[in-house]
């Protein structure tokens, strides 16, 4: 068979299988909804060749499935597969303000270079148009576990056309929120003692499209690099500092830090190479000992204030 004749065969079965996909699984108007239609439309027909967008597509549609057959997977391979894993989908922690100020964007800032500024390779498209367009959907850690915490709608859907596709694929776990609830959203989860992360998937686009709100019992992103060695979580760019003079070491930061970077004795001690800078042993510490600071050695912040 020629070239042209492999081209055609295989624009056929890319075809079949997204009319198979609308035949399956219930999907309205002409073969595919109106949200499938459009991500498979910003995918372009070099993602639908290689099945990219399909991929894609079965990661938003199913994610308790998805998270479920990642987590069976990634416990049998070997740590160079892992290490693939994690250049293709990671996270990187955020701070409070710095999530308050994705939300509160009102400017379009297209972004030519991240590697400047967000040290990931796949996150060169992204573009933030405020405010955003924002959406809350089941977090699919916690409903993958048979005990897990509550609530369970805390992971924050960002921009077209993940938003809308979330809201028409999965409406009875997802809503849509104005910018008001979604800070409302992000003050309840931070005081409560969760961290803010923000995503990268290379099938999503190649950008940034969430930000989930984490705990450290259910998160299959913590858990991957503390137990597997998965680097999927990057730093926020800071360090906890503590003041001496006001901690009585009361091991309230100890027992909310994520990342078991605190040890409390006499006196509250960081551990800096633990140390992610999320910043909620900050917001629990009952005396005001504990801080933020910027350390370049921990790389470069994900701030949008940054990138205007």
């Amino acid at each position: 068979m020629n070239m042209f004749g492999t081209i055609v065969l295989y624009s056929i079965v890319v075809i079949a299988a997204l009319l198979l996909l609308g035949w399956i699984f219930g999907e309205r108007g002409p073969f595919l909804r109106k949200s499938t239609r459009a991500l498979f439309k910003e995918q372009g027909l070099k993602n639908i060749l290689n099945f990219t967008a399909i991929h894609s597509y079965i990661y938003m549609r199913w994610q308790n499935g998805y998270y479920k057959a990642s987590r069976w997977l990634i416990l049998r391979v070997n740590a160079g597969v892992r290490k693939k894993i994690a250049g293709a989908y990671h996270g990187k922690v955020v701070t409070h303000d710095q999530a308050r100020a994705v939300i509160t964007l009102n400017t379009s800032i297209p972004l030519r270079d991240l590697e400047q500024v967000i040290p990931y390779a796949t996150a060169r498209d992204l573009l933030l148009t405020g405010p955003p367009d924002v959406a809350v959907t089941e977090c699919r850690c916690r409903a993958a576990l048979e005990k897990h915490c509550e609530p369970t709608q805390v992971c924050m859907v960002i921009g077209k056309p993940f938003t809308d596709f979330f809201l028409e694929h999965n409406p009875d776990v997802t809503r849509r929120l104005s910018q008001a609830e979604a800070l409302d959203l992000l003050k309840q989860t931070h005081e409560s003692g969760l961290i803010h992360t923000a995503w990268f998937k290379d099938v999503m686009l190649n950008r940034f499209y969430g930000i989930c709100n984490c705990c450290k019992c259910c998160c299959g992103g913590t858990a991957a690099m503390l137990k597997l060695g998965i680097p999927l979580l990057a730093s926020s760019g800071y360090v906890c500092r503590v003041d001496e003079s006001k901690c009585e070491a009361c091991g309230i930061c100890e027992q909310a830090c994520h990342f078991n970077a605190i040890t409390v004795d006499k006196i509250a001690k960081v551990s800096w190479e633990k140390c992610m800078g999320c910043g909620v042993c900050e917001v629990k510490c009952p005396n005001a000992a504990m801080s933020l600071v910027r350390d370049e050695k921990k790389g470069l912040p994900f701030d949008v204030r940054m990138m205007a």
